[in-house]
């Protein structure tokens, strides 16, 4: 029976879909599904998880409930389908009443194989009741890293996806994402109540994918070089903003390129034309916010910029993984500047959730040190996804180009033996108060300042310490308890370093470039920037003109002086500004901050 059912899958894969083989474990997954069995699918872009559930739909009597986020990727994924002759539809709000009732007409007359919807969709209390009126074949959660908190798209309608094991008990799930470290993927299999799946995780690595980061300086000029012996590529360009993408593509066209913007901002069927024109080829670069790009099975990417820094790791991995998936090389250049992470941390304080927050600079502060790393740049990415890399892999900056490096073996000991001290239950932040001899309230209260290795490393900077201890991370030393949180714990590796039976090699910090020298003026004491200043006294300005009240109302020169020296991002930074409280902190710290930041990234 097994061997028929193994033939008729490879049959199936090959005169309904057109491959001549499986990928790897695809060919297992499929059989479990088919017998029922529930899974848990963990695949890099571009690995074929779509067959996954794809070819039991069409095996199982029923139909496959596929639950999506996005309007768009339902579309991708239904008009693949129908080009392999699969019946397939999609039913969310993009549907007129007609043909609305269309699909659920051909619902109730068994003509879909699948059929994708929204989870808030799939969960009301009418179509529930509709599906318990016919045969379900499998429930299959795509993007399933939603569900939890920790994904880097978390989506709160995700959540309730669970009561579908209540709900429907004997129907097998599949849940699959692309992007999920340790916390995440435990978070999908209790929230989905999958505890008993057949869990597979495939490899991280995308050797074809060459990774690179430069310090971001004049970044249009770096970008039109970087693409100058590029003219017949398809790539994309990612912006953190649609402004952005709209001065970077407008730049591109003036320059010559075939490029174009693409964003949440533009009317539907722009964004429609442009995402058809990238798959025909007929536009080379697509320069685009995070809307872009997902379910876009393009196999001839050959390159994926990031203009800025993305918000965290899953993301950065999931669009470069849309460079290459024909599995030819391909290229990832990051342009990272130290502005960057003030606007990124500006975004996730607008956010009202404290934990969430707390969540996402987590996120933000393991992006900024794969940036800063000087270590092999895959093997930095896969330890975030808990895959170890045994050796360089020659395919990135560091390893074409490496950096000067030194034996930090010592250096190691004494921050892995301070985080043994601490009894693995703190954070980057306070192992390296104890190893450079803090005197704080907290130090004093928790009696650290008695440890051994309290002061042991004071001769040496926080900046030394915390790329010592983020090398410690990628090499696999320590692990960050990310839902615990993020204290330090040794692994099994720390022991013969702390034992002194091996040693350790790391490169040197990276250099941070200092600020361009500007003309500077003194006042209360305080050098600050002429030019900010002035930019703040105008913006003071406008913001008095608005409110109808003297410009000192606002602020006073002495706060802006202060302003322009200090350069507060933050609203605790921004507190501590003399002339700063609450009420002015509501009421205008958004504008002010927001006009440093863009200052400090110029």
């Amino acid at each position: 029976m097994l061997g028929s059912e193994t033939l008729s899958i490879r049959q199936t894969l090959n005169d309904v879909f057109g491959y001549q083989s499986f990928r790897p474990y695809q060919e297992d997954i499929i059989n479990g599904l088919i017998q029922g069995q529930d899974a848990f699918v963990l695949m890099p872009t571009g690995g074929g998880k779509s067959l996954c559930y794809q070819i039991p739909a069409l095996h199982r009597n029923g139909i496959t409930i596929v639950v999506s986020p996005l309007i768009s990727l339902m579309k991708d994924q239904v008009d693949a389908l129908h080009a392999n002759g699969v019946r397939a539809a999609c039913y969310n709000s993009s549907l007129g009443a007609v043909e609305a009732r269309q699909v659920l007409v051909q619902l109730h007359a068994n003509q879909l194989d699948l059929i994708y919807v929204a989870p808030e969709r799939l969960l009301s209390s009418d179509f529930i009741k509709r599906l318990r009126s016919f045969e379900i074949a499998l429930f299959a959660i795509d993007e399933a890293h939603c569900v939890s908190q920790w994904g880097h798209d978390f989506r709160p309608e995700y959540a309730g996806l669970g009561r579908l094991r209540n709900l429907f008990p004997a129907v097998p799930m599949v849940a699959l994402t692309a992007t999920a470290e340790k916390q995440t993927r435990l978070d999908i299999l209790c929230h989905l109540n999958l505890q008993n799946a057949h869990q597979v995780i495939a490899s991280f690595d995308r050797p074809n994918i060459r990774y690179t980061v430069i310090d971001k300086a004049k970044p249009y000029l770096q970008l039109n070089a970087f693409l100058d012996h590029r003219q017949n590529e398809s790539g994309i360009v990612y912006c953190l903003s649609r402004k952005r993408v709209d001065e970077v593509a407008g730049k591109l066209k003036l320059d010559g390129f075939s490029a174009t913007a693409y964003h949440a901002g533009l009317p539907i069927a722009e964004r429609k034309q442009v995402q058809e024109d990238f798959i025909r080829d007929d536009l080379q670069i697509v320069v685009a916010t995070v809307a872009f790009g997902m379910g876009i099975d393009k196999p001839n990417v050959r390159f994926v910029v990031h203009y800025d820094l993305p918000k965290n790791l899953e993301s950065y991995y999931q669009e470069t993984g849309r460079a290459g998936r024909d599995g030819l090389p391909a290229e990832a250049l990051l342009l990272f500047g130290y502005g960057d992470i003030a606007i990124g941390r500006g975004l996730i304080e607008k956010g009202g959730n404290s934990e969430q927050k707390r969540i996402e600079i987590h996120k933000l502060n393991a992006m900024v040190a794969f940036a800063e790393s000087g270590t092999c740049r895959r093997r930095a990415l896969l330890g975030y996804f808990g895959e170890t890399l045994e050796d360089d892999c020659g395919n990135c900056d560091i390893c074409l180009n490496p950096p000067q490096r030194y034996d930090a073996s010592e250096d190691a000991r004494k921050a892995l033996s301070c985080v043994y001290r601490v009894g693995q239950r703190f954070g980057i932040g306070h192992v390296i108060e104890v190893l450079r001899g803090a005197k704080t309230q907290r130090i004093f209260d928790l009696r650290h300042d008695k440890l051994s290795t309290y002061g042991i490393g004071r001769e040496q900077n926080q900046d030394h310490w915390s790329h010592l201890l983020r090398q410690l991370i990628h090499y696999g030393y320590l692990e960050q308890d990310i839902g615990n949180y993020s204290v330090l714990k040794l692994t099994e590796a720390a022991r013969p370093l702390l034992r002194s039976e091996s040693e350790l090699t790391i490169t040197k910090p990276r250099v941070k470039p200092g600020r361009k020298k500007r003309q500077e003026r003194k006042i209360v004491g305080l050098e600050y920037d002429q030019e900010l200043f002035n930019q703040l006294r105008i913006l003071r300005k406008q913001i008095a003109d608005r409110d109808g009240v003297p410009p000192y109302v606002v602020f006073g020169d002495a706060s802006l002086a202060e302003m322009a020296a200090t350069l507060p991002t933050d609203k605790d930074t921004f507190l501590q500004i003399n002339g700063v409280g609450q009420a002015k902190l509501q009421r205008y710290g958004h504008e002010f901050m927001e006009e440093i930041i863009g200052f400090m990234c110029r």
